[in-house]
């Protein structure tokens, strides 16, 4: 009896196999034979049958499926991708202009959507994504504005993010079926906060303040301490302080639920370096500082997602022989050694609810 096809069968094997079958005292030369001939073309087709079979059983496995496809899996399970957002940002102007008033910055539009304080306002940008949080600078008002004579936009108050990556989502896809969002657990509270415009994590404690109290501790989607804003608009959705336990946000009733921001550390960097000829640290200097922001956000990322109880409270160590690894790739670097973080020869490790900033860096 012949065994079924593997559907990775390449066409050589199935070659092989057919005329393996085939007696040895008939003609089966490659190109000349007919015998050859027929079984070469039924095994292209055979070939390009079971390849497309392939791609069928791919698209609708969650691990190999693409884009379409997965987000038509995940909905099985009630998930769908995070849509794009839309930044907010610090506007400052010499007046107080109107609410809804629009202005521009390159590219893009901006339009007024509260009030901070005297000339100080809030503004969103119209074009959702990543693209916001990019550029400060002058605005241009879109239509006349009496009075108006300066106005710049300054801080990101809730980053803008790009619908979710395809990776990420499959990801979380994945993570769905290790633990159960219901009704205020653990998963519940990391899946609805982490769907807020502007979040990129959450952490959660439990009775931190006494028994019906839980602690949300957030990091904002460009993987930073959050501002103000965005720590007072996840309490807003999740529980309002004005009716904190009443269940009037998608906090459970009778949960009294404060957000904090995740702290940021300083961590200053001394290096000892070895440099090779003709070469300084002014030479370096942008590059190494560059290089540790990118280590730092990395960590910024790793606690981001911790994804239970104990990840939750465990803390990112910053290494003094990750940044050591990752510097003698620079140009100009020929040595380093005894590095110093915060005045110690030793690693830093961090408490669960705080992540590194690069403070000053010397070498």
């Amino acid at each position: 009896m012949t065994e079924p096809l593997n559907l990775d069968t390449t066409y050589e094997d199935l070659m092989a196999q057919k005329l393996a079958g085939v007696d040895n005292s008939l003609d089966k030369r490659e190109g000349t034979s007919m015998i050859y001939n027929a079984t070469a073309a039924n095994s292209v087709e055979t070939i390009q049958m079971l390849m497309t079979v392939k791609n069928f059983i791919d698209m609708v496995f969650a691990d190999t499926a693409p884009r379409e496809y997965l987000i038509r899996r995940a909905a099985e399970r009630g998930l769908k991708p995070y849509e794009a957002t839309y930044t907010k940002r610090k506007g400052v102007f010499n007046i107080d202009v109107p609410i809804e008033s629009r202005f521009s910055l390159d590219d893009l539009n901006y339009k007024v959507i509260e009030r901070i304080s005297q000339g100080q306002f809030i503004l969103q940008c119209e074009t959702a994504g990543n693209a916001g949080n990019l550029f400060s600078g002058q605005l241009i008002p879109i239509e006349y504005i009496d009075g108006l004579q300066t106005a710049t936009l300054t801080d990101v108050l809730v980053p803008g993010d790009d619908e979710e990556d395809t990776e990420n989502f499959r990801t979380r896809y994945f993570n769905s079926f290790e633990s159960v969002a219901f009704g205020g657990n653990r998963a519940d509270y990391k899946e609805k906060v982490g769907s807020l415009p502007g979040v990129g994590g959450v952490r959660v404690y439990r009775a931190w303040n006494g028994g019906g109290t839980v602690k949300l501790v957030i990091i904002n989607s460009q993987y930073e301490k959050p501002t103000l804003t965005l720590i007072n608009e996840v309490q807003t959705a999740v529980d309002p302080l004005d009716h904190q336990g009443e269940g009037f946000g998608t906090a459970p009733i009778d949960h009294i639920v404060t957000v904090f921001g995740v702290n940021d550390i300083l961590i200053d960097v001394v290096l000892n370096i070895t440099y090779q000829s003709g070469w300084t640290w002014d030479d370096i200097k942008g590059q190494v500082q560059k290089i540790i922001d990118d280590y730092f956000k990395e960590l910024a990322e790793e606690w981001a997602k911790a994804n239970s109880y104990e990840e939750d409270h465990i803390g990112v160590v910053v290494r003094v022989a990750q940044i050591e690894s990752r510097l003698l790739g620079v140009a100009g670097v020929l040595d380093i050694a005894d590095t110093k973080l915060n005045g110690m020869q030793s690693n830093i490790a961090l408490d669960p609810e705080s992540i590194p900033k690069r403070g000053v860096v010397s070498g």
